[in-house]
């Protein structure tokens, strides 16, 4: 039978829509293996709690353990305890929130004391990294002003971090989305991952770095892949969620997460890779097991 070029594209293209839209360890009609558990490992992997609320962490901990996730983050402190004791590692320690942030110079008391409370927290338990954040910009903030004020705040708490061992990673969020309260934060200084890197290069510590939220990234500047390679030097932890909608990492999103996955790899990273994405389907466990599936390049 002659089959012509059109043809040949076209069996391709029929060929890589069923690759994409049924995902690695699925069935036919797309359902997870409920008995999948991560191999590979190359990716360590963590989970977000409060993206699974109202499920308790405790409960959310057996899940991840059986899935064979290494860690959490985003869960209650008094369930760290218990949560180490099942075998599992807190992979980022919470400080001063998304809102307050050192970008205004009124905060800075604030985030200084905050951050450092939280360091204390993750060097006796043994976790490697705080989170930090630029907080809201303040009215008639300029660009200059709440960039000096943030790398002012850091560079006050960097030497504290130092010598605790405890590396600060400070997250880039989305400004575009305000269709809910945690997909998109209108208003937050630090939505260029370009300019969150200048600040953490002015901070000039090994113990600052960059929160890479793939979601975040996706939508503010795009080129995922390449900013990977480009910052792997200065990134210290990483998010997932599938885009648009932060849910989850599945056919119905835009972002290639087994190609993110295997960029990461590629750099050499050993820290985590936390899985926060809002669960959407009927089952969030199935939800956390598929993505789970996907990272495991």
């Amino acid at each position: 039978m002659h089959i012509t070029r059109r043809d040949a594209f076209k069996a391709g293209a029929l060929g890589l829509a069923a690759t994409v839209t049924t995902p690695a360890h699925a069935n036919a009609d797309g359902e997870v293996d409920p008995n999948f558990k991560i191999t590979k490992g190359r990716i360590r992997q963590s989970v977000m709690g409060w993206c699974f609320k109202p499920m308790p962490g405790l409960e959310l901990a057996k899940h991840c353990k059986a899935i064979g996730l290494e860690a959490m983050e985003g869960v209650s402190a008094e369930d760290y305890p218990a949560i180490r004791k099942m075998g599992l590692k807190i992979s980022l320690v919470g400080s001063h929130g998304f809102k307050k942030g050192p970008c205004v110079a009124d905060n800075r008391a604030f985030v200084i004391e905050t951050l450092k409370k939280s360091i204390d927290l993750a060097a006796k338990i043994g976790t490697k990294s705080v989170i930090t954040f630029t907080g809201m910009r303040g009215k008639g903030l300029s660009d200059a002003a709440g960039s000096k004020n943030c790398v002012d705040a850091w560079k006050a708490v960097i030497p504290y971090a130092e010598k605790k061992k405890i590396t600060l990673v400070l997250e880039h969020l989305n400004t575009r989305d305000d269709s809910h309260p945690m997909k998109g934060h209108p208003g937050y200084f630090g939505d260029d991952v370009d300019h969150c890197v200048e600040m953490i290069r002015k901070v000039d510590s090994p113990r600052m770095k960059l929160l890479f939220d793939v979601y975040h990234v996706q939508i503010m500047n795009g080129d995922v892949i390449r900013r990977i390679g480009q910052y792997k030097n200065l990134i210290g932890h990483y998010h997932t969620a599938g885009n648009p909608g932060r849910a989850e990492l599945d056919d119905t999103q835009e972002i290639n997460y087994p190609a993110v996955m295997r960029a990461i790899v590629a750099t050499g990273y050993k820290g985590f890779v936390a899985q926060e994405f809002i669960p959407t389907w009927e089952d969030p466990v199935a939800a956390l097991r598929h993505a789970a599936m996907v990272c495991d390049v």
